[in-house]
């Protein structure tokens, strides 16, 4: 995956979170340069959420982005094969 892709995934990533959480804003989230535990840092700050709850609810949304990155990779790979 190039730059510009990954590139597209962290904004949508990012406004998936804004979408859940609000009161999040863009700068709060560049700055954490995609670090899961910071992104959690800032539930708890914002929502209070309790730790597990916030780290199982941004690491879901995580995984969510990690699959579509691998079905797009196996896609370019199936591509590439024929």
């Amino acid at each position: 995956m190039n730059n510009e892709q990954l590139s597209g995934k962290w904004k949508e990533f990012k406004g998936e979170v804004r979408s859940m959480w609000g009161k999040i804003t863009d700068d709060e989230l560049e700055a954490t340069k995609g670090d899961a535990q910071a992104i959690e840092g800032l539930v708890l700050q914002r929502y209070g959420e309790k730790k597990d709850e916030a780290k199982k609810k941004v690491s879901g949304l995580i995984n969510k982005y990690e699959i579509k990155k691998d079905q797009f990779i196996d896609r370019t790979k199936s591509k590439l094969r024929h």
